[in-house]
């Protein structure tokens, strides 16, 4: 089986693929409990919404290994569970089975779209300025959830953002941050998780010595914690979408925005990792990309049927191409990482938010390289390839990104007679952008 992944060819090994995983893994795991805890804001079961978690990230990840040989896991996307909580259920009434049965029905339509290349299209038409941009606005993007997670930067009324308090707990992300640094320098093997591992070792007295870390770690007032071992599966939620609600005319907007939203994090992570990463074809383009947006949709799909928002490629697995991860096998040991945890989820409240934190500062330094690439003498592509790359963090949504890159790309040619750099493909991208916005 391993022969599959082409381990050689992609210039990889056994041993580097699984500390990549790993790597991802820890980067990625705290979905397991960060997105129950939203989405049983609906009215779903946590234990219920967790297993339908574990089940989406381990298969959707495991698929994308063996199917697409790509490092990339996926999980329910951050953003989108938001959006199916307070947009869709608590915003607009509407059932939490029949938002489920929308997520579904946008998953079929995702993998028609996938099937039949309409997404291979759609990928080939973002201009390469635009390509650089993304790269390194998910980067950035990844930074800044990194130092947000850690309180190292919080919401400042005056100025929007600001500096946090030298906390306990923002000392020990330092520290953290510095031991992983100085690693990553020396290019330790395993650099990323030794720094988690340390960091998770620091942060122990943090609530029983000092401090109170319940503002960082979901209420709990030591960052640190052992809540048991084992916790049975819950599939209360499986098949329990409405199928027949969601087939509503009324709910068509609804199918659309989890459609596109979905669409566009997914390309933009695709574009942006493989551009960080260098995990392209001779001819530019990332690597096995049907396959991969095949699995994606794939992804959603499931979600749908197990009982949790859209499943979603995820920006973290940068962590795992960054320790050397270039095949399948890395998403496929993630995968396999997230199974355990349908039972011993408990376990997971072990390793806090500031553990992560210092890993995801460091991979956006990886993913800014792209930057180099940019024609920046050339205002015509910089200003897009700028404004796609600052509002990718500053709106905390690539999607957003992406939406006004393209707008601004399109408008700037255009004006300036340089029409044939809008491909049709582009144009049509424009349409359901602006249709986005005003949806």
């Amino acid at each position: 089986m391993l022969k599959n992944f082409r381990l050689e060819e992609l210039g990889s090994d056994v041993k580097t693929e699984v500390i990549a995983g790993i790597t991802s893994f820890l980067a990625t795991m705290y979905i397991i409990v960060v997105n129950p805890a939203i989405l049983s804001a609906t009215g779903m079961s946590f234990t219920a919404v967790l297993t339908a978690t574990v089940l989406v990230s381990a298969f959707s990840s495991i698929a994308m290994g063996i199917y697409a040989n790509n490092p990339i896991l996926l999980a329910p996307g951050m953003g989108i569970n938001a959006f199916f909580t307070y947009g869709i259920v608590l915003g607009m009434g509407i059932p939490w089975e029949t938002a489920l049965g929308a997520v579904f029905l946008s998953g079929i339509v995702f993998l028609l779209l996938s099937i039949f290349n309409i997404r291979t299209m759609i990928v080939h038409a973002i201009p390469t300025q635009l390509r650089y941009a993304i790269a390194a606005g998910i980067g950035l993007f990844i930074t800044f959830i990194g130092f947000k997670n850690a309180n190292f930067i919080v919401a400042n009324p005056a100025t929007l953002v600001g500096l946090g308090e030298l906390t306990p707990a923002v000392i020990t992300f330092l520290i953290g941050l510095l031991i992983t640094s100085v690693l990553v320098v020396a290019r330790y093997k395993g650099a990323l998780i030794i720094g988690i591992i340390a960091t998770t070792l620091i942060a122990i007295p943090i609530g029983r010595w000092w401090g109170d870390a319940s503002s960082i770690n979901f209420g709990t007032p030591t960052l640190v914690s052992f809540n048991g071992i084992f916790a049975a599966p819950d599939f209360s939620l499986l098949f329990a979408l409405d199928l027949v609600g969601a087939l509503k005319f009324a709910m068509i907007p609804v199918i659309f925005a989890f459609l596109f939203t979905d669409m566009f994090d997914s390309i933009s992570t695709f574009v942006g990792v493989a551009e960080a990463g260098d995990l392209k074809t001779e001819d530019g383009e990332p690597r096995n990309i049907k396959q991969s947006l095949i699995v994606d949709g794939f992804s959603t799909t499931i979600s749908g049927l197990v009982g949790t928002s859209s499943g979603t490629s995820y920006i973290e697995s940068a962590t795992g191409i960054e320790e050397g991860g270039r095949t399948g096998l890395t998403a496929l040991v993630a995968g396999l990482l997230f199974i355990p945890f349908m039972f011993l989820s408990p376990l997971l409240s072990i390793i806090p938010g500031i553990a992560t934190a210092p890993a995801l500062v460091l991979v956006g330094v990886f993913m800014m390289k792209p930057v180099r690439k940019i024609s920046w003498s050339e205002m015509d592509n910089a200003i897009p390839a700028f404004i796609a790359m600052l509002l990718i963090p500053l709106t905390f949504s690539i999607t957003q990104g992406i939406i006004w890159g393209f707008l601004s790309w399109t408008l700037i040619k255009v004006i300036h007679g340089k029409h044939d750099e809008v491909s049709p493909m582009l144009w049509a991208i424009d349409v359901f952008a602006i249709l986005a916005l005003i949806a």
